[in-house]
C-alpha cells in the first residue's frame, strides 16, 4: 500500500503537535530539518519506527565518541548527536505526515531515546573513570541517569496531558497502568513476543509517570469519566491558561537544554560536571514544576467533577 503523504506546498507547521509545548530550537530549527527528512523518508517508504532506530545508531555513536579525550572527536559527536536529535523529530512528524501515528511508535521513539543517553552516560563515566576519578562517578551517573528518566517521563505525562485537554490529542495520550496492564495479561510472549516486550516497556514509563503526579492521575481519570466525547470549551481554556505558563520551564528539562549544558562541558573538558548538574540544577527545577503542576491539578479537579 502506497505512503500517502500531504501536498509538498504543506508548511512545516502542519506536522507539529502544537507550537506551545515546542521549544524555540525545536521550532525553528529541528522542526523544519524534521520536515525535510520526514518527507525525504516518506518518499522512500521508511516507517517512522525506521527512522527512530537509525537515530538511536547515530546517537548511540555519537555517546562512544564523547568517550574520547579529543575535542575535534567529540565536536564529530555533537555533530552526530544534533542529527539523531533531528531524526527523533523527523520520526514524529513522519508519522502525522502519514497518518502512521501510533502507540508502538511512542514507545519505540522513547526507547531509541533512552538508547542514546544510556550510551553517553556510559561512555562519560567510563571516560571520567580511566582519567583518575573516584569509582563513585558510577554512582553519580547512575543517579544523574535516573534523574534524566523521571524527569523526562514527568515532561512526557504533561505534555501529553496538555494536548489531550487543549488541542484535542489522542485517546491513547490518556492511557493508565490499569488499562496498559490488562492489555499485556491478553499477549501471550510465545505469540507476540515484540509487542508484549514494546507494552510492558510503556507500562514501566506509564506507572513511573502515575507515581510522579498522582494530581494529575486523578484529573485525566476524572476528566475522562467526565467528558468521554468532547472536552468543554470552559475547561479546555482553564487548562491552557493554567499549563501554559509552564512549558518554558519545563522545556528546560529536554532533550535540548541537556544537549547544551553536555557540549558546554565537553569543550571545556569536564564532563563530569554534566553529572552534577544534572542530579542538582535540573532535579531542583524538577521538583519546583512538580509542586506547580499538582497544586494546579487540585485546583483544577473541582471544575471537572462539577462537570
Amino acid at each position: 500500500m502506497p505512503v500517502q503523504i500531504i501536498e509538498p506546498s504543506t508548511s512545516p507547521e502542519a506536522t507539529y503537535k502544537a507550537r506551545e509545548v515546542d521549544g524555540i530550537l525545536d521550532r525553528y530549527f529541528y522542526r523544519k530539518i524534521g520536515f525535510w527528512l520526514a518527507q525525504f523518508f516518506a518518499r522512500l517508504n521508511v516507517t517512522p519506527a525506521g527512522v527512530s532506530l537509525f537515530g538511536a545508531i547515530c546517537g548511540v555513536i555519537a555517546g562512544h565518541l564523547y568517550f574520547y579525550r579529543n575535542l575535534s572527536t567529540n565536536i564529530i559527536g555533537m555533530a552526530l548527536h544534533v542529527f539523531a536529535n533531528a531524526l527523533d523529530n523527523a520520526d514524529g512528524q513522519l508519522a502525522r505526515l502519514t497518518q502512521r501515528e501510533s502507540r508502538e511508535g511512542r514507545v519505540i521513539d522513547s526507547l531509541a531515546d533512552h538508547l542514546i543517553f544510556l550510551s553517553i552516560y556510559f561512555h562519560l563515566a567510563l571516560r571520567c573513570s580511566i582519567e583518575g576519578a573516584s569509582p563513585l562517578v558510577w554512582l553519580l551517573a547512575v543517579t544523574a541517569g535516573i534523574s534524566h528518566g523521571l524527569q523526562g517521563a514527568a515532561a512526557d505525562y504533561y505534555r501529553t496531558t496538555y494536548l489531550y485537554f487543549v488541542k484535542g490529542g489522542l485517546p491513547v495520550d490518556l492511557d493508565s497502568s490499569v488499562i496498559l496492564r490488562s492489555s499485556y495479561r491478553k499477549i501471550r510472549w510465545r505469540d507476540q513476543p515484540w509487542p508484549k516486550f514494546l507494552l510492558a516497556l510503556y507500562l514501566n514509563f506509564t506507572r513511573q509517570q502515575e507515581m510522579l503526579s498522582p494530581h494529575l492521575t486523578r484529573l485525566r481519570k476524572v476528566s475522562y469519566q467526565s467528558f468521554p466525547h468532547q472536552i468543554p470549551e470552559s475547561f479546555s481554556t482553564r487548562y491552557r491558561i493554567s499549563a501554559r505558563p509552564m512549558f518554558k520551564l519545563w522545556g528546560l528539562l529536554m532533550t535540548n537544554t541537556r544537549m547544551l549544558i553536555l557540549f558546554i562541558f565537553l569543550f571545556l573538558g569536564q564532563p563530569i560536571w554534566y553529572f552534577w548538574a544534572e542530579v542538582t540544577i535540573l532535579n531542583m527545577l524538577f521538583a519546583y514544576l512538580i509542586h506547580r503542576q499538582e497544586t494546579m491539578s487540585q485546583s483544577l479537579m473541582e471544575l471537572a467533577t462539577t462537570r
